[in-house]
């Protein structure tokens, strides 16, 4: 038996795009149900936003997304989670940094760690901290 953690991330009508940032970045499927394919629509405004989402790529990356509805609280929050993404080489998540980095707002910026040859933290344009950390340099 095995368990898996995917991070499921809370937006207010950002989901969408920020689905599609993360598809660009990582590469995958992406997969969008809007409140309307699911006929769920409480509000028109909202029939188009993300009732549920997802990125998942051959590379492992998965992460979930959805809009909270106006009728529910939201608050954005500072600090509440980071998405932690390791990589196996400096080079693969300097890749991803390169990508993320659009639009962010650096916390640490991109170099060598005591426990990683490259680690780096950003906050995206779509308010969510990512910490990007390499496993080990490759072996030749």
């Amino acid at each position: 038996m095995s368990v898996t953690t995917t991070t499921h991330l809370n937006f207010r009508g950002d989901a969408r795009a920020a689905l599609e940032f993360y598809q660009r970045v990582f590469g995958g499927d992406l997969t969008v149900l809007s409140y309307s394919d699911a006929g769920a629509v409480s509000d028109e405004a909202a029939a188009d936003q993300v009732m549920w989402g997802q990125v998942r790529a051959a590379v492992g990356f998965h992460v979930m997304a959805y809009d909270v509805p106006a009728n529910l609280p939201y608050d954005r929050g500072e600090n509440a989670f980071f998405v932690s993404v390791r990589g196996e080489t400096a080079d693969e998540i300097t890749g991803y940094w390169d990508e993320l980095v659009d639009g962010a707002t650096v916390v640490v910026p991109l170099g060598p760690a005591a426990w990683a040859p490259r680690y780096g933290m950003l906050r995206d344009r779509f308010g969510v901290v990512w910490v990007l950390d390499a496993a080990a340099e490759p072996q030749g």
